[in-house]
């Protein structure tokens, strides 16, 4: 079995001293209740966040925390570990309970775990110096679009309140319209001297954020 992983290494351009390290990464729960990757990828999402945010603080050295705590999200969330898996074809080698399964990109807790316990087989298996290489080669395009940070309506309203007025924006609820399957929810949101806002969706999140946006543009503020 293990020599069925040589072309994997190749490909990472990694020669694992304990291959068994390496099975084990890529063996999910459903195929091996004892030994599967679940533990690795604890450590793993732990060197990667050490990684990463290291990383960012050396690139951004002026931001403030709030705006390297979202570009660092958005390079370890499930979309993008998942995306990072699928880069390196992960996807062929994870071994599964169901053989006939093939993963694919609508996989990404499945990809996105192996992807993060592959890092911390890595790790135990070469150290960090090594594991912080090769975590910076194949998240290097995501790091590269980091410096693309937009904030969402709320978020942004949020942030200009407890800045000017050292008070978060107050939501209310309205009222829902529509089935039980079909809502449209309408939100109230204001902020210290303005106008009272609405803003409507399909979830309550979603119409926090229509009301925070048509806030922003009714007070213009940028």
């Amino acid at each position: 079995m293990k020599s069925n992983f040589y072309n994997f290494e190749k490909s990472l351009k990694i020669k694992f001293k304990d291959k068994n390290l390496l099975i084990e990464s890529l063996t999910h729960k459903s195929a091996n209740l004892k030994i599967n990757n679940e533990k690795l990828e604890f450590v793993g999402d732990r060197v990667l966040g050490l990684v990463l945010s290291n990383k960012l603080y050396e690139l951004y050295p002026n931001e403030n925390e709030g705006v390297l705590d979202k570009r660092f999200a958005k390079l370890v969330n499930r979309k993008a570990c998942s995306e990072v898996a699928l880069s390196i074809y992960i996807q062929n080698y994870i071994i599964i309970g169901n053989k006939k399964k093939k993963i694919t990109h609508k996989d990404e807790k499945i990809l996105s775990d192996c992807c993060e316990a592959l890092i911390g087989a890595i790790f135990i298996d070469r150290g960090f110096n090594f594991t912080r290489e090769f975590i910076l080669r194949i998240w290097k395009k995501n790091i590269e679009k980091s410096n693309i940070t937009t904030l969402d309506p709320k978020t942004k309203l949020q942030e200009y309140s407890l800045k000017k007025y050292k008070k978060l924006p107050i939501y209310k609820f309205v009222n829902s319209i529509g089935s039980r399957h079909n809502p449209t929810y309408k939100i109230s949101v204001s902020i210290q001297g303005s106008n009272i806002f609405y803003g409507e969706g399909s979830s309550k999140q979603n119409a926090e954020l229509n009301a925070a946006e048509n806030l922003l543009k009714g007070e213009k503020i940028n």
